[in-house]
């Protein structure tokens, strides 16, 4: 089973890369939100989930953990593929993923191409309790920075310390994404919570 993948982009396509290691040649797909990063002639480093069927063997690389964590997340819901989380996870990050999942948001799932208004449902409803993504390193693609709280982990502990003091899920949810759009998406879990207080006593 391969896990990752280090070598230097050979080429890029539509919705893969191939990365050469040691002179062999891997095909990787990837979420638009990936190759975007990625350029060729450059080191890489790609974390990667292997699906094996019947009929064949497919690679999907990921530059952070995040976002493969989501992958796994998504692929684990009745109906979504690997092609089709990959289309989701291109369409929204994954901090934008786990705040439409927290609010319960469908409409924006169902930007995704291939989504529609069942499956957005259906992904609130089997993604609401999921835990948030582990946070992303730092720095260019491939590179190893310090892991710093992402966006995400930060909203989804910020949730959770509503939920304890009695907030409903939606209300909480609500007072957070406003917090968060008055400090921005660097804020930290404490200042979130304390202007998620102050929006949700308004």
């Amino acid at each position: 089973m391969i896990a990752a993948l280090a070598g230097t982009v050979a080429a890029l396509g539509a919705d893969h890369a191939v990365v050469d290691v040691g002179g062999v040649g891997y095909l990787v797909q990837a979420s638009a939100r990936t190759l975007s990063r990625l350029a060729p002639g450059t080191a890489v480093r790609l974390l990667v989930e292997t699906q094996v069927r019947e009929d064949a063997i497919t690679l999907f690389g990921f530059l952070d953990a995040a976002e493969r964590d989501w992958f796994r997340h998504l692929t684990g819901v009745q109906g979504v593929g690997g092609r089709l989380a990959l289309a989701i996870l291109s369409t929204l990050s994954s901090a934008d993923l786990f705040r439409a999942i927290a609010m319960e948001d469908r409409a924006s799932l169902a930007r995704a191409p291939g989504v529609g208004a069942k499956l957005a449902a259906r992904l609130v409803t089997e993604l609401r309790g999921v835990a948030g993504p582990t946070a992303p390193a730092e720095g260019a693609a491939g590179s190893a920075g310090p892991a710093l709280p992402s966006p995400a982990a930060a909203a989804r502990d910020a949730l959770s310390a509503l939920a304890n003091l009695g907030f409903r899920g939606p209300e909480a949810a609500a007072a957070v994404a406003a917090a968060e759009a008055a400090l921005g998406e660097g804020a930290e879990t404490a200042a979130l919570i304390r202007e998620a207080l102050k929006r949700a006593a308004r």
